[in-house]
């Protein structure tokens, strides 16, 4: 199994064992789903039962998105400006990682970094952000969407952000 940690603060943001897809060579847009936690639940990946489900949420109980809930992303808030600016120095920390390890990879990281930028901020009112457990300003932030059926979410992480660690 794969964890991906981000390069710049070390939190762990997601793993292989949830269906990534590498879009553009520049990010992976990662499936997630909705789940029901109940205080003390720790999460196996299982399905709850159809009776489970139609009991609806039990005291104590709360819907939460698996890959937030499992590596503990926190929920955080920008507008346009703050964003740009959060992710030009982004930018700069990963192209500086690039340069050190793999240098033939710049040029291609800041052509898609900036295409894709630009699809984030062209729909700015339908991301949500999230960034690593210890909540450091530097780190990654992961953007979470839905897809064209309105309920499906899944999660995107920059690509050149992150480092593989086997577990």
């Amino acid at each position: 199994m794969l964890l991906y940690q981000d390069i710049v603060t070390g939190d762990e943001m997601v793993s292989d064992a949830f269906k990534m897809q590498l879009v553009d060579d520049i990010v992976y847009e990662v499936d997630c789903r909705m789940i029901v936690v109940k205080e003390g639940d720790v999460d196996i990946g299982a399905n709850p039962s159809a009776e489970d489900a139609e009991e609806g949420l039990e005291d104590g109980a709360q819907t939460v998105n698996d890959i937030v809930h499992s590596f503990r992303l926190q929920p955080t808030t920008f507008d346009k400006k703050s964003f740009l600016t959060y992710l030009k120095g982004y930018m700069k920390a990963v192209k500086s990682e690039l340069q050190k390890s793999n240098p033939d990879r710049v040029e291609a990281f800041e052509k898609g970094a900036q295409t894709f930028a630009k699809k984030v901020v062209g729909n700015f009112k339908d991301w949500e952000f999230y960034t690593g457990e210890s909540m450091n300003p530097d780190g990654m932030i992961a953007l979470l969407n839905y897809r064209a059926d309105g309920t499906t979410p899944y999660l995107v992480f920059w690509r050149d952000g992150l480092k593989e660690v086997k577990l």
